[in-house]
């Protein structure tokens, strides 16, 4: 296990993990993040969306950077968090997303092996059964479309290639928007390894129909919005 980069340290790469009212999702989070199994150095930046719970202090007490999220948005809170990154490749997980502690090994080492410039990986959703359709649709069917969709909640790309695209869109369903930006440019695609587990707690409050209803409309809104 190697130590996250310090001063003086430039990070390899660097995680960003958006997180409003997360504490004990994040304390899961960021216990996976520091437990990875890596020569590479990595910072951890948690951007906090003016929690009232303790987000900020259990961030600090994992050893990551604290930003100011005060931003509507989970596309400006990463983007907020890109901007104070140092590292060469940015990596993209929520507050409710565990990593292996084989992910940036695993990544890092796909995207270069394959002249990536960004990349996910397979998925678990944990949660209800019908969370697996959930997780199905994202490890089967994102990988094999023309432009992949990398979810915001498992995305690695190097830092110069997500400025030069402008970073994630600030529209509904942000991270589709930036993946087929992002592939219009650059090659991107999905490591076959399952190397995150996600929480499938959407699925559970709203239902599997709920939840595919939410992100239509969600995706309704994405092209208005991006239309032209």
């Amino acid at each position: 296990m190697t130590e996250t980069a310090t001063d003086g340290v430039e990070p390899d790469v660097s995680f960003v993990v958006p997180a409003r009212n997360e504490a004990d999702r994040l304390r899961g989070a960021l216990a996976s993040l520091a437990g990875l199994d890596t020569s590479y150095e990595y910072e951890m930046i948690v951007v906090d969306g003016d929690s009232t719970d303790g987000t900020p202090a259990v961030a600090r007490e994992h050893g990551a950077t604290v930003v100011d999220g005060s931003a509507t948005s989970i596309a400006r809170a990463r983007n907020q968090g890109a901007k104070r990154a140092r590292g060469e490749w940015l990596a993209f997980v929520d507050a409710d997303t565990q990593v292996r502690s084989t992910y940036l090994t695993e990544l890092l080492g796909y995207a270069e092996a394959n002249g990536l410039a960004a990349a996910s990986s397979y998925c678990r959703m944990t949660g209800p059964r019908r969370a697996k359709i959930v997780e199905a649709t994202i490890n089967y069917l994102f990988p094999r479309l023309e432009r992949p969709i990398l979810p915001g909640f498992n995305v690695l790309v190097r830092a110069e290639a997500f400025e030069e695209t402008g970073g994630f869109p600030d529209v509904p369903n942000e991270d589709t928007a930036f993946s087929r930006r992002l592939a219009l440019e650059y090659p991107t695609g999905y490591c076959p390894q399952r190397l995150v587990e996600n929480s499938g707690r959407r699925i559970d409050r709203l239902g599997l129909t709920g939840t595919l209803v939410y992100y239509l409309q969600l995706d309704l809104e994405r092209m208005r919005a991006t239309r032209g």
